[in-house]
């Protein structure tokens, strides 16, 4: 395969490439059935420009599968995992997707997703593992039915990441590398070769937290490119962690605030057993980082623990060593050379260096994305053509380090999770007893922030915290779990502007106080 063309497939051949709870595949097999998903899936009709959703935990055929699309020109959609049938159902919708692919742990919601009356287009579905349900292909039959040769005709494939909506349903992110381009895959290779000054090529990653979202998957696949090998666990065990990077010499992992959290807490002894020696590269994003657990994980893993800024739709912005944090601890880091970071104020002014304002970036290499089927959210996100926001407000000191001070729009970040109010707002509205609701972030020492909601009831219906527990197993039924509000407040009334829009920086604001950020 082109990917595979530096030579892994014969210079590795026997090596692992790929390593989870159930076995290995070496690079000269992982070159094989590569080939073969990619005639497999060209003899069921699929071809550039069509689009695939993954519902699969971490396992080894996700690479096959990321590799196999990637040499074809389809677009494949990560679908999160911890979704209801309904949001899964949605999805596969709005992505246009002909093809679903699941995992065994998922194949019963999909199912459900797919007798949603929503679903029209999906006509090939593939069940990874022993549970094969009716109308399913079985994985492993399916990619033994492909010839084994190289395939011709390769064209470039990607990702489309569904990032939690602002108003309500997930949007698609389409950036440069989605799919159907017309480019080759070898283009991949240029992306990784630029990825690899993060991470030096080869050596071996860790992937311990879920594939479907954009970090996981830059941070493990993007490195294979550069014949990285990659060790993978459906689970993150705080306990585990520590273990595999020691048994199977990993080199670099990345983590989320949660994690470190988890880990420093392990008992003293188990933190002793933990060598580290083949750990080079820790890095970690997603979420702001509480200081002094940043600083326990340095004191115990070297400053070798590295911190970026970005997004779904603008990957990797800015980067901030161990050193340089422990000097200037808050700042997010310099801007990646092939980044430049433009601050404005509420006109779309651009203000002086020092200054606070929303911040827009624009990637110079030219590249850029859209929300599938949302040209006027593709707008509002951008301040001119290349020059898109991630809804952050914040500042450049004199030495050109990034500084976030405060988020613009009303997502909460929990665990390292993107999580957007209006969504959940919408399925507490159409609660009976809830005549008004807003959804809000507050602290948490764990996952940095929790969902929380206040609710104004109808008249006639009282609090009590039966009907908490009531309104929250509705939650549950229509909403991923992640989503769920973690506790409710009670409220005779919500502030509201004189236009109507809830004031939520005033129900926000007595949980952060005292504290020394506002995110």
């Amino acid at each position: 395969m082109a990917m595979l063309s530096s030579g892994y497939a014969v210079d590795l051949g026997d090596e692992p490439a790929l390593i989870d709870e159930s076995g290995e595949t070496t690079w000269a097999e992982l070159d094989e059935r590569i080939n073969r998903l990619v005639h497999a899936f060209r003899a069921a009709g699929l071809g550039a420009g069509d689009t695939v959703a993954i519902v699969a935990g971490n396992r080894r055929e996700w690479f096959e599968l990321l590799n196999a699309f990637g040499h074809m020109g389809v677009t494949y959609v990560p679908v999160n995992w911890h979704w209801s049938a309904e949001e899964i159902a949605y999805v596969l919708d709005d992505s246009d997707s002909t093809a679903v692919i699941a995992g065994h742990r998922f194949v019963d919601v999909v199912t459900e997703a797919l007798a949603d009356p929503l679903v029209t287009g999906v006509e090939l579905s593939i069940a990874i593992g022993d549970t094969v349900p009716t109308g399913f292909a079985a994985y492993e039959e399916f990619l033994a039915g492909g010839d084994a040769a190289e395939p011709d005709d390769q064209q470039l494939g990607g990702p489309m990441f569904y990032t939690s909506g602002t108003t309500g349903h997930p949007k698609g992110v389409r950036g440069a590398l989605s799919g159907a381009t017309g480019a080759a895959p070898d283009l991949m290779k240029l992306v990784a070769a630029g990825f690899g000054e993060l991470l030096p090529p080869g050596g071996r990653s860790l992937l311990c937290g879920p594939i479907y979202h954009s970090a996981q998957w830059a941070f493990s696949w993007l490195p294979m490119i550069n014949g990285s090998s990659c060790v993978m666990r459906h689970r993150f065990d705080q306990a585990e962690v520590p273990r595999l990077i020691d048994s199977y010499g990993v080199t670099n992992v990345h983590l989320v605030p949660t994690q470190f959290k988890r880990m420093i807490d392990l008992p003293d002894e188990v933190r002793a057993e933990f060598d580290g020696s083949s750990l080079t590269t820790v890095w970690h994003g997603a979420a702001p980082c509480p200081p002094e657990v940043k600083r326990r994980m340095i004191d115990w893993w070297g400053p070798i623990v590295n911190e970026y800024y970005g997004s779904t739709e603008g990957s990797v912005i800015s980067t901030i060593t161990s050193e340089e944090w422990l000097e200037r601890g808050g700042s997010v880091g310099r801007p990646l050379p092939v980044m430049e970071v433009i601050v404005v104020d509420d006109a779309g002014t651009r203000v002086e260096q020092g200054r606070e304002g929303t911040l827009y970036f624009r990637n110079l290499l030219g590249t850029d994305f859209e929300y599938h089927k949302a040209p006027e959210k593709t707008a509002e996100a951008h301040l001119e053509p290349g020059v898109f926001t991630t809804g952050d407000i914040g500042y450049l000191d004199d030495d050109g380090y990034l500084w976030l001070s405060d988020r613009k729009i009303d997502m909460i970040i929990s665990g390292g999770v993107n999580i957007y109010p209006a969504e959940i707002e919408g399925v507490l509205n159409v609660h009976p007893a809830v005549a008004d609701a807003a959804v809000f972030g507050v602290p948490d020492d764990e996952f940095g922030e929790q969902v929380k909601a206040a609710l104004v009831l109808h008249d006639g219906r009282a609090p009590s915290d039966e009907l908490a527990t009531d309104i929250l197993r509705y939650c549950r039924e229509h909403l991923a779990g992640y989503k769920v509000p973690r506790s409710v407040d009670w409220a005779d009334e919500l502030p509201r502007t004189g236009t109507g829009k809830i004031q939520k920086r005033k129900l926000r604001d007595p949980y952060w106080a005292g504290l020394d950020r506002r995110i």
